[in-house]
């Protein structure tokens, strides 16, 4: 019998203290977020509705993870003037922040003198680093997650992290335009 391999919900649901995220690219073609993406272009508006369809699975998983103690953060790498992706991403942050995650922002200019990862990626617990591997065109590329335990690249991450933290500015306090 062969044992299922894990996912991405499967990692948050084993969390027991820490889940971050950062995030490094300026545009995201993500399958699951194009009709709402594209509805966000058209009118400007943007589903922020945590018991939505679209946002209920996350805001659960994460309410979930955090009342079990779990820190969750995410740190997001932008360019300035940011793209409509960013502002998207921005228009829908306070959500992530109703399920109990804390944002934060970081010009990229201000990262010029940091050491970061090839791929965006979420660290649970200081012991698994999950990268994320997208294509050019902002979709999921083979093999789209790619777990790694060896303590040398949770730590090289895990700092990485860190160092984008300290210089990212809070989700309410960073200005979009």
């Amino acid at each position: 019998m062969s044992q299922k391999v894990p996912d991405f919900k499967d990692f948050m649901e084993a969390a027991r203290h820490s889940a971050v995220h950062l995030e490094m690219r300026d545009v995201y073609g993500v399958g699951d977020e194009l009709d709402d993406f594209e509805a966000w272009k058209r009118t400007g508006l943007r589903d922020a509705d945590p018991g939505s369809a679209y946002w209920a699975p996350w805001v659960d998983l994460v309410s979930r993870a955090t009342a079990r103690g779990v820190l969750v953060r995410r740190a997001r790498v932008v360019s300035e003037p940011v793209t409509d992706y960013i502002r998207y991403e921005h228009a829908g942050s306070g959500v992530n922040v109703h399920a109990g995650e804390q944002v934060r922002w970081l010009p990229r200019r201000r990262a010029a003198t940091l050491l970061l990862p090839g791929a965006d990626l979420w660290i649970f617990d200081g012991t698994t680093v999950l990268f994320n591997h997208f294509g050019g065109d902002g979709n999921w590329a083979a093999p789209g997650i790619e777990p790694r335990t060896e303590s040398s690249i949770v730590k090289q991450c895990a700092d990485a992290f860190e160092s984008v933290w300290e210089l990212a500015v809070p989700h309410e306090q960073y200005d979009i335009r």
